[in-house]
Protein backbone atom coordinates (compact mmCIF):
# COMPACT_ATOMS: atom_id res chain seq x y z
CA UNK A 1 0.00 0.00 0.00
CA UNK A 2 1.22 3.29 -1.22
CA UNK A 3 0.61 7.11 -0.14
CA UNK A 4 -0.24 9.33 -3.00
CA UNK A 5 0.06 12.93 -3.18
CA UNK A 6 0.18 15.31 -6.72
CA UNK A 7 0.43 19.16 -6.16
CA UNK A 8 1.64 21.85 -8.52
CA UNK A 9 4.11 24.50 -7.92
CA UNK A 10 3.58 27.66 -9.40
CA UNK A 11 6.20 29.50 -11.04
CA UNK A 12 8.92 27.29 -10.42
CA UNK A 13 11.65 25.35 -12.02
CA UNK A 14 12.08 21.41 -11.70
CA UNK A 15 15.21 22.33 -10.55
CA UNK A 16 14.10 24.81 -7.69
CA UNK A 17 11.93 22.14 -6.53
CA UNK A 18 14.47 19.37 -6.97
CA UNK A 19 17.08 21.75 -4.85
CA UNK A 20 14.38 22.20 -2.23
CA UNK A 21 13.82 17.90 -1.78
CA UNK A 22 18.34 17.17 -2.30
CA UNK A 23 19.74 19.81 -0.30
CA UNK A 24 19.67 20.01 3.81
CA UNK A 25 18.96 23.61 3.82
CA UNK A 26 15.92 23.30 1.22
CA UNK A 27 14.96 20.10 3.39
CA UNK A 28 14.95 22.34 6.46
CA UNK A 29 13.20 24.77 4.87
CA UNK A 30 10.06 22.77 4.39
CA UNK A 31 9.93 19.49 6.20
CA UNK A 32 12.10 19.64 9.64
CA UNK A 33 14.13 22.39 11.14
CA UNK A 34 16.52 19.30 12.80
CA UNK A 35 17.97 18.15 9.40
CA UNK A 36 20.98 16.94 9.05
CA UNK A 37 23.19 14.05 7.08
CA UNK A 38 24.17 13.57 3.41
CA UNK A 39 22.37 13.88 0.42
CA UNK A 40 23.94 12.03 -2.29
CA UNK A 41 23.21 8.77 -3.40
CA UNK A 42 24.19 6.25 -0.69
CA UNK A 43 24.11 9.04 1.94
CA UNK A 44 21.96 8.74 5.23
CA UNK A 45 19.46 11.61 5.89
CA UNK A 46 18.54 12.34 9.53
CA UNK A 47 14.92 13.98 10.42
CA UNK A 48 13.78 14.88 13.75
CA UNK A 49 10.64 15.80 14.90
CA UNK A 50 9.24 16.49 18.39
CA UNK A 51 8.29 12.98 19.06
CA UNK A 52 10.94 11.12 17.29
CA UNK A 53 12.16 11.34 13.97
CA UNK A 54 13.08 9.10 10.67
CA UNK A 55 16.56 7.95 8.89
CA UNK A 56 16.29 8.13 4.98
CA UNK A 57 19.14 6.52 2.37
CA UNK A 58 19.16 8.12 -0.59
CA UNK A 59 18.63 5.61 -2.88
CA UNK A 60 18.30 7.43 -6.65
CA UNK A 61 18.92 11.08 -7.89
CA UNK A 62 18.19 12.24 -11.15
CA UNK A 63 18.62 16.57 -11.71
CA UNK A 64 15.43 18.13 -11.81
CA UNK A 65 13.40 14.58 -12.32
CA UNK A 66 13.71 11.95 -9.74
CA UNK A 67 14.36 11.34 -5.83
CA UNK A 68 14.12 8.24 -4.17
CA UNK A 69 14.80 7.52 -0.64
CA UNK A 70 14.35 4.43 1.67
CA UNK A 71 13.58 4.15 5.16
CA UNK A 72 16.12 2.71 7.45
CA UNK A 73 15.62 3.70 10.55
CA UNK A 74 12.55 5.09 12.47
CA UNK A 75 8.79 3.70 13.26
CA UNK A 76 8.44 -0.03 12.56
CA UNK A 77 5.95 0.68 10.23
CA UNK A 78 8.37 2.94 7.95
CA UNK A 79 11.78 0.94 8.43
CA UNK A 80 11.79 -0.60 4.26
CA UNK A 81 9.30 1.77 2.34
CA UNK A 82 10.68 4.03 0.22
CA UNK A 83 9.96 7.87 -0.78
CA UNK A 84 9.55 8.78 -4.37
CA UNK A 85 9.11 12.29 -5.76
CA UNK A 86 9.03 12.53 -9.67
CA UNK A 87 8.78 15.94 -10.82
CA UNK A 88 7.71 17.27 -14.51
CA UNK A 89 7.29 20.65 -16.00
CA UNK A 90 3.97 21.79 -17.05
CA UNK A 91 3.60 25.03 -18.17
CA UNK A 92 4.14 27.42 -15.14
CA UNK A 93 4.03 24.44 -12.68
CA UNK A 94 6.36 21.61 -11.66
CA UNK A 95 3.89 18.83 -10.85
CA UNK A 96 5.17 16.87 -7.49
CA UNK A 97 4.12 12.87 -8.07
CA UNK A 98 4.65 11.84 -4.34
CA UNK A 99 4.72 8.12 -3.50
CA UNK A 100 5.67 7.01 0.08
CA UNK A 101 5.40 3.26 -1.21
CA UNK A 102 5.41 -0.41 0.38
CA UNK A 103 3.27 -0.17 3.69
CA UNK A 104 2.50 -3.66 5.00
CA UNK A 105 -0.67 -2.26 5.90
CA UNK A 106 -3.41 0.60 5.93
CA UNK A 107 -3.81 1.44 9.72
CA UNK A 108 -4.27 4.32 11.43
CA UNK A 109 -0.82 5.45 11.90
CA UNK A 110 -0.95 5.41 7.66
CA UNK A 111 -3.89 7.62 7.57
CA UNK A 112 -1.89 10.30 10.16
CA UNK A 113 1.09 10.00 8.16
CA UNK A 114 -0.92 10.68 4.86
CA UNK A 115 -2.31 13.81 6.16
CA UNK A 116 1.04 14.94 7.45
CA UNK A 117 2.99 14.52 4.05
CA UNK A 118 -0.05 16.13 2.77
CA UNK A 119 0.77 19.19 5.43
CA UNK A 120 4.50 19.14 4.12
CA UNK A 121 4.16 18.93 0.60
CA UNK A 122 1.77 22.27 1.12
CA UNK A 123 4.50 23.33 3.18
CA UNK A 124 7.28 22.30 0.11
CA UNK A 125 5.05 24.40 -2.25
CA UNK A 126 4.79 27.44 -0.34
CA UNK A 127 8.86 27.27 -0.02
CA UNK A 128 9.56 26.97 -3.31
CA UNK A 129 6.51 29.59 -4.16
CA UNK A 130 7.14 32.16 -1.38
CA UNK A 131 10.51 32.05 0.06
CA UNK A 132 9.64 30.78 3.54
CA UNK A 133 7.65 27.18 3.98
CA UNK A 134 5.88 25.55 7.46
CA UNK A 135 8.78 22.82 9.02
CA UNK A 136 8.54 21.34 11.84
CA UNK A 137 7.72 22.63 14.67
CA UNK A 138 5.99 25.39 12.89
CA UNK A 139 3.82 23.23 10.93
CA UNK A 140 0.07 22.06 11.09
CA UNK A 141 -0.59 20.16 14.60
CA UNK A 142 -2.94 17.57 13.34
CA UNK A 143 -3.19 15.78 16.85
CA UNK A 144 -0.72 13.84 19.27
CA UNK A 145 0.79 10.25 17.43
CA UNK A 146 0.84 7.84 20.32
Amino acid sequence: MDILHRIGIHNASPDQVYDAITTIDGLAGWWTEKTVGDTEPGGVIAFRFIPGGFDMKVLELEPGRLVRWEVVDGPPEWIGTTIRWELEQRSDYTIVLFKHEGWREAGEFMHHCSTKWAIYLMSLKQLVETGEGAPAPRDVMISDWH
